[in-house]
């Protein structure tokens, strides 16, 4: 039911002049009065972007930790959504700040006591956030594991129509599956949902009927909000409805990350051995024998297609590897195409005989033309970017269009409504460029309001010059030395298992590594000491563990971009590409990493950062961004 505005509304007002006088009263009066502090830097944010409200436009709001800018986006969102009749959209960096957003104690849990203001809020998880029925009911069939036992206790039983049929099956239901445990049965990209005989019943689905449904705010991560963006055009083309609903506006949490968000939607994905378990379901009794025979030459030219590939690439440490393509590889590719083609021909006649399962076969054609598609870009060698990479525990062939800025101003900025950007770093130095051309923005408001905190009272820099071989013993050293819960960031998943190999059985009881369980789970145990350590190569940014759950943050390598296609292809366009490129990514992460430690009036804390003889070479430009003089350890 859609909620009413906050405030009166009159004839005297416009809606905007009324939002601004309930605005200053919450923020002036009755919060304070209620126990929170009075920030100028949040009211300033506030007004600026209902601002943005009034002329549809595009703010990049930058306010230091400490300045309430979540509070200063709900309260004109939350009152704008209820005035336009649609949803505000938040769009958070990724699914773990999704649940911190909305979690006991955090400023929407706030607004709705301290206000007695009823909220209506709902989470829009990632498709492969869900559990998908099909994969479990094979993995079943194929695997062992009590993690399957776990998920089955976990479905309702309305699901097998002896009840009521609740929401279920979202990964954050299960916290001590392992990320590699749920690869098995969530969704993935070649399940096609509208033909599924059980989806009626599916989670996903019975999770997205009740977002749909929100009034005052859905919460996604901001690659649902590009995936929703990519496929938006050719859901409706097929009769579906879009992932997400119209919104009132939206407001990018930690905005400087959604041209990743972005990347990753618009890519095309070929993968090792999909296709081949795919075609070997399809192989039933009764098919006709040019069809099989088809079948069976897809699979080998597909195979005889990987192995080239893997021939041609450029081997490293980066999870993205480049490709040499070979004249080879390129005419392997070539002959896949047409195969397929041949097939597609076939499945016309297949699915007269009914043979083949409606369901696999549509699954099988979908597949196919996602397939032909891909395949096409890739040995046509335009504009495209592409690497191999490890997706879901399988070799993945990865090409994402190049021109990424005109896609997002044609199918995401193009929209007449507003949108705000809000972190502690968007720029550098005050300098917004970096990100709106990263983004193809060209018009935008922008601001910069500084942290209220007393960084010289209550935080440390410790710089440590030392040769790369000697950092994991400086940082076992480090954490036996001094009891502190300690957040520790790396800049790879590679350098994170390669500190992780060397630990000793016990000192990994200390540790929580990313990866090892649902994150918002390992997050919650290091938050409630559970563990000492929270190791991870993501968590740069948004992570909020105020006061003693976290003390400490220690950053191994200065995290600047990886030599791999994706940055390559940035590389190649840009004049200076260690002034234009390099450096503003390390700058901006680095900022993110240590700006983890402080989050509060109450916190406290040391940030350690390892440089070795290269890194000593980049101090100059690293020293302007620390809250405090760093002191040599």
């Amino acid at each position: 039911m859609r909620q009413s505005l906050p405030f009166e509304l009159s004839k005297e007002k416009s809606f905007f002049d009324s939002l601004g006088d309930w605005m200053g009263d919450v923020l002036y009066d009755e919060l304070p009065e209620k126990g929170l502090e009075c920030r100028d830097e949040q009211i300033f944010m506030s007004y600026q972007i209902e601002k943005v409200l009034r002329e549809k436009s595009i703010l990049f709001a930058e306010a230091g930790v400490g300045t309430g800018k979540t509070i200063a986006y709900l309260l004109p969102a939350i009152a704008y959504a209820r005035y336009i009749g649609k949803p505000a959209l938040i769009a958070c960096a990724d699914e773990t700040l999704i649940d911190q957003l909305v979690k006991e104690g955090g400023d929407i849990y706030k607004l709705q006591s301290l206000l007695d203001l009823k909220i209506d809020v709902r989470l829009a998880k990632s498709r492969d956030q869900y559990l998908c029925n099909k994969r479990y009911e094979e993995a079943e069939q194929f695997l062992d594991g009590d993690y399957l036992d776990e998920i089955a206790m976990s479905i309702p039983e309305g699901y097998h129509g002896n009840g009521k049929l609740e929401v279920y099956g979202v990964r954050s239901d299960y916290p001590n599956i392992s990320d590699e445990e749920w690869q098995h049965v969530n969704y993935n990209y070649i399940q096609q949902c509208q033909v599924c005989d059980v989806r009626n019943r599916c989670g996903q689905t019975l999770h997205r009927a009740h977002y749909r449904e929100a009034t005052d705010l859905i919460i996604c991560s901001q690659d649902f909000l590009m995936e929703h963006t990519a496929t938006k055009e050719s859901r409706e083309r097929e009769g579906q409805l879009p992932l997400l609903p119209e919104v009132s506006m939206i407001v990018l949490d930690e905005g400087h990350l959604l041209e990743y968000a972005a990347q990753k939607a618009m890519t095309n994905k070929i993968q090792d051995y999909t296709i081949v378990k795919l075609l070997d379901r399809l192989m039933v009794d009764g098919l006709r024998e040019k069809t099989l025979l088809l079948m069976e030459k897809l699979q080998d030219g597909h195979e005889l297609f990987f192995d080239q590939l893997r021939d041609d690439v450029v081997e490293s440490e980066e999870d993205r590897k480049k490709i040499n393509k070979s004249e080879t590889l390129i005419k392997l590719g070539e002959k896949v195409i047409s195969i397929i083609q041949q097939l597609m021909e076939e499945f016309v006649f297949e699915s007269e005989m009914y043979v083949i399962p409606e369901y696999e076969l549509r699954m099988a054609e979908e597949f196919l033309d996602q397939y032909e598609e891909a395949m096409s870009i890739f040995v046509s060698q335009g504009n495209a970017i592409d690497w191999l990479e490890e997706t879901d525990g399988e070799e993945t062939l990865v090409i994402m269009p190049h021109l990424i800025t005109e896609i997002l101003e044609k199918k995401l900025f193009s929209k007449k409504i507003p949108y705000v950007f809000s972190s502690a770093t968007l720029s550098i130095n005050k300098d917004f460029s970096y990100i709106a051309y990263s983004l193809g923005i060209k018009k935008y408001d922008s601001f910069t309001v500084e942290s209220p905190f007393d960084y010289e009272e209550v935080m440390k820099i410790k710089l440590h010059d030392l040769e790369q071989q000697d950092k994991a013993a400086r940082v076992i050293k480090v954490i036996e030395e001094e009891e502190a819960q300690t957040l520790l960031l790396f800049k790879s998943k590679q350098a994170m298992h390669g500190f992780k190999s060397i630990l000793t059985e016990e000192q990994l009881v200390q540790y929580g590594f990313e990866g090892d369980k649902e994150l918002s789970s390992l997050v919650r145990d290091f938050q409630n000491g559970k563990l000492k350590v929270l190791a991870s190569y993501h968590l740069w940014e948004g992570l909020d563990l105020p006061e003693e759950a976290l003390t400490r943050v220690i950053i191994m390598d200065l995290p600047f971009p990886p030599s791999d296609p994706l940055f390559d292809a940035k590389r190649s366009f840009a004049d200076d590409p260690f002034v234009e490129v390099e450096l503003p990514f390390m700058l901006l992460r680095l900022q993110q990493g240590m700006g983890r430690l402080i989050r509060t009036m109450n916190d406290h804390g040391t940030i350690h950062l390892l440089l070795n003889e290269t890194e000593m070479k980049y101090l100059e430009d690293i020293e302007p961004i620390f809250a405090v003089k760093a002191e040599k350890y």
